[in-house]
């Protein structure tokens, strides 16, 4: 079964204290006001944290998945995510989780220690 914005919406707002929010005119969702989804104006993929030092080595493993915008993510820690590559809804949980970790504030968390379970 594909992924479908549905499906990235419903996990997105899952996650401690995440709500969505309209940005340049597409669903952006956010934790402690800060960015840490955003889905494309055509469904088809996402934006989600991401350090650039591991950007390469991403888009290198899955080209078919992972890959940067030209032009608008080159200087930002993002990457872009094909909707239609992720395998299933624990790929999308992880990667939405992870994203989420980058823009969480501490305390937020350290309240959830349940989140970082698996980042160890």
């Amino acid at each position: 079964m594909a992924t479908t914005a549905q499906d990235v919406r419903l996990i997105a707002l899952s996650l401690p204290d995440s709500s969505e929010k309209l940005a340049w005119g597409m669903p952006t969702f956010r934790v402690g006001g800060k960015i840490f989804v955003s889905l494309a104006d055509d469904d088809t993929s996402i934006g989600v944290k991401c350090p650039e030092e591991d950007r390469a080595e991403l888009i290198a493993a899955e080209p078919e998945k992972f890959f940067l915008r030209a032009g608008h993510d080159d200087h930002y820690a993002w990457i872009r995510v094909r909707l239609a590559a992720v395998r299933n809804e624990a790929e999308l949980r992880s990667i939405l989780t992870d994203s989420w970790l980058q823009a969480a504030p501490k305390r937020l968390i350290a309240a959830h220690p349940e989140l970082t379970a698996d980042t160890d």
